[in-house]
């Protein structure tokens, strides 16, 4: 740690300046937790239990649910609980260690989504080999190894933050420990870190982003190509709860991060954590229930079973 910290813990001010407007925050974040909780796990029962689901697209959504469970969980019940008791702090390495994981469920997240456009292209585009190519030994390997490199990738993120000097102002106004509220809290020089977030995280967010739009170029330009109208429909709907999710989270992050840190807005960038930290995490699941058949009679079947 540098020096010249002398900052033992934070204060998140949260969602609203506000203390009437707590009880009203606990109830809703409450209710959308819980709400993810029961969601991405039925999601991953459904996967486990069900053996038509055992292919490598929903091998790649149960991982995505795992991750959306991290994700939210890395920041929601902090926030729940400095609503229900009125402490806003969180120590100094309380909040390394919630971004760590933050970051981590964050860029795993993306990589996830690019894997299951990869698996659509090969569905679509390449169906001869989509067996050979999409084995379970690859599947395990891409999300092990991409685990690997997330962490490695978090640990120096989390390292260039804890380099930084917080000897003013400890007050983050914000709901949880994020990159841009302490860039702005620092009273060091952040210029290395947004550096890095330019070049480095743009290779984490921005490479996965690119990879999933060629990939849909490819399937849109190959679903074109089919005569008949019901084998578009078809291909079509195996895509579409992907392209919804991708839109909800790459949406929401390219406002968030790449930009200047002087253009920062306490209010709209709150509403846009709360989307890709806590919506997007919540509807995951219903996005893909409720737009996959597949999905559907699978929780059918284990419904009756139980």
């Amino acid at each position: 740690m540098d020096n010249k910290t002398s900052v033992a813990n934070f204060i998140l001010l949260g969602l609203s300046s506000n203390p009437k407007h707590d009880s009203l925050l606990f109830v809703l974040f409450f209710i959308m937790y819980f709400t993810t909780l029961i969601g991405n796990v039925a999601i991953i029962l459904v996967i486990i239990i069900s053996r038509q689901l055992h292919t490598p697209m929903y091998f790649f959504l149960c991982n995505l649910s795992m991750v959306d469970l991290c994700l939210t969980t890395a920041t929601v019940p902090k926030l729940l609980f400095n609503l229900l008791s009125g402490q806003k702090t969180i120590s100094l390495y309380g909040c390394f260690i919630q971004m760590y994981f933050f970051f981590c469920a964050g860029v795993m997240d993306g990589i996830l989504l690019a894997m299951m456009a990869f698996d659509r292209y090969l569905a679509i585009c390449d169906p001869m080999h989509y067996t050979t190519i999409m084995s379970w030994r690859v599947c395990v390997v891409l999300v092990a190894g991409s685990w690997v490199i997330v962490c490695l990738h978090s640990v120096m993120h989390t390292v260039m933050i804890t380099r930084l000097s917080f000897c003013s102002s400890n007050v983050i106004h914000h709901f949880f420990c994020d990159v841009p509220p302490l860039l702005k809290l620092s009273c060091s020089t952040t210029f290395a870190n947004e550096m890095i977030i330019f070049t480095e995280g743009s290779f984490f967010i921005m490479g996965p982003m690119i990879f999933i739009l060629i990939s849909y170029i490819r399937i849109i330009s190959t679903v074109l190509k089919i005569q008949s109208t019901n084998g578009k429909d078809k291909a079509f709907s195996t895509c579409t709860s992907h392209l919804t999710v991708v839109t909800l989270f790459y949406g929401a992050i390219l406002f968030m991060y790449f930009r200047p840190s002087s253009s920062y807005s306490l209010e709209y960038d709150k509403a846009i954590s709360v989307i890709y930290t806590v919506v997007t995490p919540m509807l995951n699941p219903f996005i893909y229930s409720l737009r996959n058949k597949e999905v559907k009679g699978a929780l059918r079947k284990t419904r009756i079973r139980f």
